[in-house]
């Protein structure tokens, strides 16, 4: 576009911006062994989960680990104990949304967790030995990086930055008569 078209002036400005996004739900199972054979489940829980985010071509690659804890009876429900496991995963979550005019490689990826990993069944497993988990967790993903955007100028527009930086101006003698221990006053008592 030239200045001349329709006397209207562009100005292109480089930003950085969200040039993609993605997001991704998925369930997982694990099996854990526990040291005694199960009778019953008594609770399953997640902790300890860290994940870091990667731009991997058209997607993100979401790598972590959690710790699955499980509580079960065992020697017919007359004893307990609690079996625990550190599980690794890597998910790769799809740009569905991408600007393909990034400026340049200096790219950052920002990932939330919309869903923590959360156990959505535990149950001892057909071979009576191990606990089949069931888990689901939810990314979303933001990559940001520098683009080109192109403005509309108003060549006809007014601005009051110019009148107002005259009368804004800090005269030699303004603080003279300031009162050093003014904010200070009664700290003391």
């Amino acid at each position: 576009m030239s200045a001349s078209d329709n006397d209207q002036h562009y100005r292109e400005i480089i930003t950085k911006a969200v040039c993609g996004k993605g997001r991704k739900f998925s369930e997982t199972k694990h099996i854990v062994a526990p040291e005694d054979q199960p009778t019953s489940i008594l609770g399953c829980w997640i902790i300890n989960h860290k994940y870091a985010a990667k731009k991997k071509g058209d997607a993100v690659e979401m790598r972590g680990s959690y710790d699955i804890n499980i509580w079960y009876s065992y020697s017919g429900n007359t004893k307990t104990k609690v079996a625990t496991e550190t599980v690794k995963y890597t998910d790769v979550v799809p740009l569905v949304m991408q600007d393909s005019d990034i400026l340049s490689g200096d790219i950052e990826v920002v990932a939330r967790m919309v869903q923590q990993p959360n156990t959505l069944e535990a149950l001892i497993a057909s071979n009576e030995k191990d606990v089949e988990i069931q888990v689901e967790k939810e990314f979303m993903v933001e990559v940001i990086g520098e683009t080109k955007i192109t403005v509309l100028v108003d060549p006809t527009a007014t601005s009051d930055f110019d009148d107002d930086l005259d009368s804004d101006q800090i005269k030699d003698g303004d603080f003279e008569d300031l009162d050093p221990n003014f904010l200070m006053g009664d700290l003391e008592e």
